[in-house]
């Protein structure tokens, strides 16, 4: 065998292995972040994709509310001078035209939901259930739910555990169905006058 066909043969092999060596480097990162990508593709913010419905004393109604929303990409309410009642800012899971519609089963995959929030006052974050037909949410009573710590001077980021979901918000009480989850009210019980409540984003994970 000449010298030609031995520098011909070894280029060859380095090269090949080059090709190899790239290949176990790279795969594995381009999968990475094609993973990484779909689940950023697959995160949804209820702020951005659903209409919202709105009951109560509050100065905004739902037109205003919605309005403002995609225009701006908050949700806002504000409560009425002397506010009788309490304050009820509802989202469905589900995309519904009305306060109503079907449940939705999440995966056993998700933990949480992520909300990012300014607020003057507590608020009650109650996680409604379907009812046992499977055709809209069950209404009256009471919910699973959580709180909502004031943040009067700034947004804030909570995440809050489906475990921490549960009937009158008592430690034994019962937990969230997330595989009958129908829709989400924001609700401040004794709203005083100016109070607000902002949402930039409700983030199911």
């Amino acid at each position: 065998m000449n010298q030609k066909v031995i520098f011909e043969t070894l280029n060859y092999l380095i090269l090949k292995t080059l090709n190899m060596f790239r290949l176990c480097i790279f795969l594995p990162l381009l999968i990475i972040f094609g993973f990484s990508v779909s689940d950023q593709k697959k995160e949804i913010n209820l702020v951005k994709t659903n209409k919202w419905f709105i009951a109560g004393p509050s100065v905004e109604n739902e037109e205003m509310i919605n309005k403002f929303r995609l225009e701006n990409g908050i949700v806002a309410v504000t409560a009425k001078d002397n506010p009788k009642g309490e304050i009820e800012l509802n989202v469905m899971i589900t995309p519904s035209e009305t306060n109503d519609g079907v449940p939705t089963n999440l995966s056993d995959h998700s933990k949480y939901v992520e909300i990012t929030y300014q607020s003057t006052q507590i608020i009650k974050l109650q996680a409604r259930e379907g009812n046992e037909e499977g055709t809209g949410c069950i209404h009256g009573g009471s919910h699973p739910r959580a709180s909502i710590p004031a943040s009067p001077k700034h947004f804030s980021t909570i995440k809050i555990p489906w475990s921490d979901f549960r009937q009158d918000e008592l430690p034994n009480g019962k937990i969230l169905d997330i595989h009958n989850l129908c829709k989400f009210n924001f609700v401040n019980y004794n709203p005083v006058s100016g109070s607000v409540l902002k949402i930039k984003s409700v983030i199911i994970n």
